[in-house]
């Protein structure tokens, strides 16, 4: 009897109750909801020889940057799939095994012909996807595009009501642009499996970006109650909820989500979310002109010390420098900067010189430095892509050029960029701001 993933593909297990058990467990990582861990582990119990319930346990690990207890777990994979496994399982391992040793290149490589054979693996084609996959963190200015003609290339391969394909599909799309068909596409993933924080998180994007600030606080107000704090986007989730108050000019509600959903000390997010939640909201209160309350920024940099302090990792640098900037440590600036000079010069760094270049002005701007931070930062605007994460977290880095062309009297240029962020997406920020200028 041949057992089946939950996309029909064969695994190599005898045992029903690991099938079983791997099937939920898959379904609960592709959700971000809690018990995969607990579930998989079941799987491995009924099956001590089933890899792909060990890859998956250890993908689990290093979503949490939890590297030691990642490396473990798939070299036990490897070592189990080479006994036993089909090609697609040993090709399944092999990549995981790239993207836990840090070989993201050749992992996006194998990864998309992987899928070309196997579509719906949907472990392995997620991993190009997403604010923080292989094509987002590979440098790639076209990430946006290259998502959504990966999703494209492969639908004819996924039932109209797959809410994992659906979820990924609509994100891809709203981020690229077509925000409408996005927001409809993710809207229905949503509705097929709400119990799928990359489902709300996917549909709280597309509404921001579609200007439905209101509609997005009050989906995430509705939805976030029902997911455990453990969650791994708990936090986040919560974040884009804070910067929809800030939006709105509600400081005092967003930083009362902070202090209980979003800070260092009450979340259980990834630490990439942790760094870049923390930096880039503070660093908005403090731009919008809001006062951070003392100790804010202290607790971040504490945070930090323990995760990115290697320079190289595009999206992470930018908000450690964010973080060193406003607490006045210069010098880990200018230390960072150095090393990606370094490896820019030794052909390394794949998002290139933009990213010393917002650290550069980053520091620039809380030195208050405004023009200073222009004419850094205007040259690269177009590059900012390169780090990856999503639109809503990069948005951050063209709100320093803004706000540092109206601090430096450049008002003719400030206006052109107000209008065409209003022309793209509605923004009572941005409206507001348009008025000053007009004033």
């Amino acid at each position: 009897m041949i057992r089946l993933d939950s996309r029909g593909l064969p695994l190599s297990t005898t045992s029903d109750r690991a099938a079983s058990r791997y099937r939920e467990g898959i379904d609960l990582l592709l959700s971000a909801w809690p018990g995969a861990s607990e579930v998989l582990d079941e799987a491995i119990a009924a099956d001590p020889d089933f890899a792909l319930a060990h890859a998956a346990r250890a993908r689990l690990y290093a979503i949490r940057t939890e590297m030691a207890k990642a490396k473990a777990w798939i070299a036990t994979a490897e070592e189990v799939v080479a006994r036993r496994g089909s090609e697609r399982e040993r090709s399944h391992v092999e990549i995981l095994s790239l993207v836990i040793n840090g070989q993201s290149a050749k992992a996006l490589e194998r990864a998309l012909a992987h899928a070309d054979t196997w579509p719906r693996d949907v472990l392995i084609l997620s991993l190009p996807l997403g604010a923080f996959g292989l094509f987002a963190f590979s440098g790639m200015a076209g990430h946006d595009q290259a998502r959504v003609d990966l999703c494209e290339r492969h639908a004819r391969h996924f039932d109209a009501d797959d809410w994992w394909f659906l979820t990924y599909r609509g994100w891809s799309h709203a981020e690229n642009g077509n925000v409408a068909h996005g927001r409809a596409l993710t809207q229905r993933g949503y509705d097929l499996r709400r119990l799928n924080a990359n489902a709300a998180h996917a549909l709280s994007h597309a509404m921001y970006e579609g200007g439905a600030h209101e509609e997005a606080e009050q989906l995430i107000a509705d939805w976030l109650p029902g997911y455990d704090r453990s969650g791994t986007l708990h936090g986040h989730i919560a974040w884009h909820s804070a910067l929809g108050a800030l939006e709105r000019g509600d400081p005092e509600q967003a930083l009362a989500i902070y202090a209980d959903y979003i800070q260092p000390s009450v979340t259980a997010g990834m630490p990439v979310n942790v760094v870049s939640d923390t930096a880039s909201f503070l660093w908005r209160l403090t731009a919008y002109g809001h006062t951070v309350p003392a100790g804010l920024w202290e607790a971040a940099a504490a945070y930090s010390r323990d995760h990115f302090q290697n320079a190289g990792f595009a999206f992470a640098d930018v908000h450690m420098a964010l973080i060193a900037a406003a607490t006045g440590d210069k010098a880990a600036v200018e230390q960072r900067v150095k090393a990606q000079m370094d490896m820019i010069a030794a052909g390394g760094l794949a998002a290139g010189p933009v990213v010393p270049a917002i650290c550069r002005a980053a520091l620039a701007f809380a030195e208050e430095d405004y023009a200073a931070c222009v004419r850094i930062l205007e040259p690269v605007a177009a590059e900012v892509v390169r780090i990856g994460g999503s639109g809503a977290q990069r948005e951050m880095m063209e709100d320093m050029l803004l706000l540092a062309l109206m601090r430096s009297g450049q008002a003719v240029k400030a206006r052109a960029l107000l209008d065409r962020r209003l022309h793209r997406r509605p923004s009572p920020r941005d409206t507001r701001w348009h008025g000053l200028l007009a004033a």
